[in-house]
Formats: C-alpha cells, structure tokens, sequence
C-alpha cells in the first residue's frame, strides 16, 4: 500500500486552511455540519424568513455542499489510484470482528450513530472539523475543550463498544 507521508498531509491541510479562511477561496472557517441543516431547508423547501438559521446559514451552507462533494470525491480517486486500497463492503472486518455479520445491525447502528454525531455537532455549535481544523489552527479555546472532550468520549466509547471477550 503507498501512503503520503505525514508531513505531506500537513502541507496540504495547511493549504486547505488557507484557501478557506482566505478571500480568494471561502472567506469563512472550514466545516462540514452546517450543510446538513441548509439540505434539509432545500430539500423540504423550508422559508428562511420563517427560520432564523436557515438565514443565517445560507452563504456557508451552500459551499460546504461542494467541499463535501469534493472530499468523497477526492477520497475515492485517492484509495483507488494513489493508494490502491478501495473496496467496498457493507460490513467492516473491524465490525466482523467485534459486532456481528448482520448488514442490517451495521446500517442501524450506522444511522443512529450519525444522528447522534449530527445532532452534538450542532450543540457543540460546529463539526468535528470546523472545532479540529479550524478551531484548533486559530488556538480557539472552545476548540481546546471539544477536543479533549472529544478524545476521551472517543477512548471510553471504543472501549465500551469494541470490547473483546479477552478483555
């Protein structure tokens, strides 16, 4: 498997960041959740004169939809060209491995779990990569606080959910 070296990811965040914040590219922080609220709004023809954040979100939201675009995209050339590792499966061998082979349990768990994740994200007011990314490249405190947050609920969760009978 070919990998990029670390260092070669850091640049290229780091380039990332900077178009972002920059007012050539979004003039805005980087971040992901936003999106999900400013689909919901299209998809369900929402006003946004009626719902205050409908309005407040419109300029970013409306990015954000590409940049995740171009994530998936982009990570799909990646692990087939670059790094010659797609595959697709319904069921992870991490998941085999620790829960079960049932399609049906992993797309459950999948859903709700993403419901959750959404759903912090919005009362933690931003994403995982808006608090990481953007938040931790301006030396945010709130950032701070999410993270650590973040790295000890992700520790106890993958303990509580991934346990073996070795354990």
């Amino acid at each position: 498997m070919h990998r990029l070296p670390w260092w070669m990811g850091a640049i290229l965040m780091s380039g990332l960041l900077l178009m972002t914040f920059s007012v050539f590219g979004a003039d805005r922080p980087i971040g992901a959740s936003t999106y999900v609220p400013y689909f919901a709004g299209i998809l369900f023809d929402l006003d946004p004169e009626k719902y205050t954040y409908l309005k407040e979100i419109k300029n970013s939201g409306a990015w954000e939809g590409v940049m995740l675009f171009g994530v998936l995209f982009g990570g799909f050339i990646t692990s087939v060209f670059l790094t010659k590792t797609f595959r697709f499966s319904l069921i992870p061998t991490g998941w085999k491995k620790y829960k079960n082979n049932s399609v049906l349990s992993r797309l459950l768990w999948s859903f709700f779990s993403g419901f959750v994740m959404i759903i912090g994200a919005r009362l933690a007011g931003g994403c995982t990569s808006g608090h990481f990314m953007s938040g931790m490249s301006q030396m945010a405190i709130s950032a701070m606080i999410f993270g650590t947050v973040v790295m000890v609920v992700l520790v106890i969760t993958g303990k509580l959910f991934y346990h073996t009978k070795e354990d």
